[in-house]
């Protein structure tokens, strides 16, 4: 009788334990609603931070997660929806650049004035990429 109890209670706690492992799993993380691209630690820092909205960016605007989010091996980006999102400064070095890893900055300006630059041809008005000021505090 106590054997049969302490299998029930047992299998009760395994139950549990991978019903809260798969409810956790499921949750997706959900991405900021504002990003904050902040200049500490150029050596050269002119202009302020960038805040950009993520969720516009993804909702209004149509950009894809792997315009922004990369993670290059061989030439391509084999970062995919659901990979770890790195903190840029993780490949771009802050002042220098590094092999094929841009500087920092030159790295932001070349994704952001691009993909805005390309927005604009299409009629897209709102993406400034001309003056510093439209984007940086």
């Amino acid at each position: 009788m106590k054997k049969r109890i302490f299998t029930l209670v047992l299998a009760g706690v395994f139950g549990m334990v991978f019903l809260g492992a798969g409810a956790v799993m499921a949750q997706s993380v959900e991405p900021p609603e504002e990003v904050v691209i902040n200049h500490e630690g150029y050596t050269a820092d002119k202009k302020g931070p960038v805040k950009l909205s993520h969720k516009k960016h993804a909702e209004e605007y149509g950009a894809e997660c792997v315009d922004c989010h990369h993670v290059i091996k061989d030439g391509k980006n084999v970062w995919k929806e659901g990979d770890p999102v790195q903190k840029c400064v993780e490949c771009h070095d802050l002042n220098e650049s590094q092999g094929n890893a841009k500087k920092l900055q030159l790295a932001f300006h070349k994704n952001c004035k691009d993909c805005h630059k390309e927005a604009f041809k299409e009629g897209k008005k709102n993406a400034p990429f001309r003056k510093c000021n439209d984007c940086h505090e």
